[in-house]
């Protein structure tokens, strides 16, 4: 088992893009679609990327823009996730940004915030605290109430590794569960949720959205 590793809190560069594709972290590798040319301003499409579609590169899983991950349908119009809340970190040519919300058909409650990026080229590891990091600092949670731990949770069939962290000072509440594997790494937040809980609907939607 993994030995759990403390995640810890510092200051974030928001990096917000409305309704965009991220390829590259060149200013003119970013595309705003046209509205009289795409329904996203309508349906809510949400931020996702890549010139090649998230297709398989050298190899490697790529993350793809799945309509339902793990049961849970990626939500459009009012509801749709409309910019990236969370700093990717360092986007280069070839990497793939996929951002959205989930939420079960017919709930009403707060839906799953999913962030995550391919092609990844420094240790995956590293890119998955980074976005552990945006993803507490997007709850606004405050350091003096101590770090969370992040816990190793089973990563199923596409191995790699996954850990869950519990925001929050009772038995449930926010918890951020991130993968990282030999090319890709990504987070998603529950709300209202237990480590076990979330842990198991991650690796789900994770089945869905890395392929």
């Amino acid at each position: 088992m993994n030995r759990a590793r403390v995640i810890r809190a510092c200051s974030a560069v928001a990096a917000v893009v409305a309704l965009m594709s991220v390829t590259g972290c060149r200013e003119d590798d970013y595309v705003v679609p046209d509205a009289s040319q795409s329904a996203g301003a309508d349906t809510g499409a949400s931020p996702t990327a890549s010139a090649d579609g998230g297709n398989d590169t050298n190899g490697k899983r790529s993350l793809v823009d799945a309509p339902v991950a793990g049961g849970l349908e990626k939500l459009t119009g009012e509801d749709a996730l409309l910019d990236v809340p969370v700093d990717p970190g360092e986007m280069r040519d070839g990497m793939t940004l996929v951002a959205g919300h989930y939420r079960a058909p017919g709930d009403t409650g707060v839906p799953v915030l999913f962030e995550g990026v391919d092609n990844v080229p420094e240790d995956t590891n590293e890119r998955r605290e980074h976005l552990f990091r945006g993803m507490l600092e997007h709850i606004e949670w405050d350091p003096e109430l101590g770090q969370p731990t992040a816990e190793p949770v089973d990563a199923g069939p596409l191995g790699g590794s996954v850990e869950c962290l519990l925001a929050s000072l009772s038995e449930d509440g926010n918890v951020i569960c991130g993968w990282a594997d030999e090319g890709t790494a990504a987070v998603a937040l529950f709300d209202s949720s237990t480590i076990d809980e979330a842990g198991k609907l991650f690796v789900e939607m994770r089945a869905d959205l890395e392929k």
